[in-house]
């Protein structure tokens, strides 16, 4: 099997503007362009680059320049392979592994910035008592539903529906959430050693079940010259396609970790690109009615085409407890998932199926009265790590409930480690990618009452002066920072 490659195009988007007149030699600035996409992710490791003449021609530079260049990257441990053999992304210290996952119940008196839900509010409630209510006319029946309720499967396609989505109960296959919808169409879908292409950074549980289901993660970077909404959707098809990958998972609503919305245009040269081709591209849309700019941007999404699926949830919308998913998907695929079910389990408990049916019939007045308070802790979030710690990055997301948060050095893990000694659990940057990548990053959720972010934003400016001290990188805060 031939390594992955990444096209001159995609390199030389990600390059940007990479040169600065007066800041030392080229082919040293070149070096250290390149490299800093590998440290952020940008660039997976393992990746065939394109040859020093494409890059010379293509940068307007001398082949000189940039042979010296890779030389430089290959003497430093960031590329390996001769020019016959094609140099290849790498790092000084090799892969590393993915990071564990934390402790799930973190001790008194501890802020947990791993899990990015809100708490249930009292709607929850009354929908599990108005459940019960109902409950009794159900108990004559087995209770076994491969496919779920016929109710519930109505209420989730009337919500397609509204997207715009013509969609029919039998479309829609219920499950324990939108990871166990991941993990089903894994099974159903992808034999070991075959890659599997997603976006990076992604949700780090979907990495997880591609590893677990014995596929070949394949990771397209996230270009950062777009801005806000940028994909790089011609390396997404020309992986999809170069690689004959039987599946792509994708999370173009509101990106978990970095929030990034796809537009409409991209969505569709996105379908167009893969017309034809053997891919099954899943659209992870737990957090697609989670847009805190504005109304919900619902149309952009509703694109389709026979082989996309999409996968939904109400664990971020509402409640992490109620374990109530989705897949939407052709009727053939719907009709092999809940045939294949039986062996991995035998449908979703009654009670929470009733529950999540009087949720989704309250016509979105629930969600609508939380995106006014995310909203705000977003803002407040955003504007205490711009207090304490201003040289880091801290972009705002139109929607989800986390910030992408570019950090002034490849610390994240460090500083993930530094901060558990001040009683604050972080997900490092690593955990959202493979191969070590986003070194630079941190995830940062904006759930939590606006009293514990301050509480965690002390303490997080404690860790990373705390850090700088050891590692002798000046801190972003270079004063105590108050504890609010």
């Amino acid at each position: 099997m031939s390594p992955r490659s990444i096209g001159l195009p995609s390199l030389v988007r990600h390059l940007g503007v990479w040169r600065t007149p007066g800041a030392g030699a080229t082919y040293r600035q070149l070096a250290a362009a390149v490299r800093l996409l590998i440290l952020d992710g940008r660039l997976p490791l393992a990746v065939r680059l394109p040859g020093e003449r494409e890059v010379a021609q293509a940068l307007g530079l001398s082949r000189t320049t940039v042979s010296s260049a890779y030389g430089r990257l290959r003497d430093d441990g960031f590329l390996v392979g001769g020019q016959g053999e094609g140099a290849r992304t790498s790092l000084p210290a090799g892969p590393r592994p993915r990071l564990a996952a934390p402790p799930q119940s973190p001790a008194t008196g501890v802020i947990d910035l791993t899990a990015a839900v809100l708490p249930a509010d009292p709607n929850v409630h009354a929908a599990y008592v108005r459940a019960l209510e109902r409950l009794p006319a159900n108990l004559p029946g087995h209770g076994y539903e491969p496919a779920g309720l016929e109710e519930l499967r109505e209420a989730v396609a009337q919500g397609y529906r509204r997207r715009g989505l013509a969609t029919s109960p039998g479309q829609i296959l219920i499950t324990h959430g939108a990871h166990n919808g991941l993990v089903h169409l894994l099974r159903l879908a992808v034999r070991p050693g075959v890659p599997v292409v997603f976006d990076h950074p992604t949700y780090p549980q979907a990495i997880d079940a591609i590893l677990a289901a014995g596929g070949r993660p394949t990771p397209v970077a996230l270009p950062d010259d777009d801005g806000a909404d940028g994909w790089d959707v011609d390396g997404l098809v020309s992986a999809c396609r170069r690689s004959g990958a039987p599946m792509a998972y994708l999370v173009l609503d509101h990106n978990n970790p970095t929030g990034r919305m796809m537009r409409a245009p991209d969505r569709a040269r996105l379908l167009a690109g893969l017309k034809g081709s053997e891919t099954l591209l899943v659209l992870d849309e737990t957090l697609v009615e989670l847009t805190l700019s504005g109304p919900p941007a619902l149309t952009a999404s509703a694109v389709d085409a026979p082989r996309v699926v999409r996968l939904g949830s109400m664990s971020k919308s509402v409640w992490g407890g109620l374990r109530i998913g989705w897949i939407r998907a052709d009727r053939a695929v719907i009709q092999r998932l809940a045939q294949s079910r039986a062996s991995f389990d035998l449908g979703v408990p009654i009670l929470e199926q009733l529950a999540a049916v009087e949720l989704l019939n309250d016509g979105g007045a629930a969600l609508s009265a939380r995106r006014p308070l995310l909203r705000a802790r977003r803002d407040h979030l955003r504007a205490r790590l711009t207090q304490h710690l201003p040289d880091w990055s801290c972009p705002r997301p139109a929607g989800g409930l986390t910030l992408w948060v570019q950090l002034p050095a490849p610390i994240s893990s460090s500083l993930t480690v530094q901060a558990a000694t001040q009683g604050l659990i972080l997900a490092a940057g690593p955990r959202f990618g493979v191969d070590g990548a986003f070194e630079r990053r941190l995830r940062l959720p904006y759930t939590l009452p606006e009293s514990e972010l301050d509480e965690a934003v002390g303490r997080l400016a404690r860790a990373a002066k705390a850090l700088g001290r050891r590692k002798s990188i000046a801190p972003a805060a270079s004063k105590p920072a108050a504890v609010y």
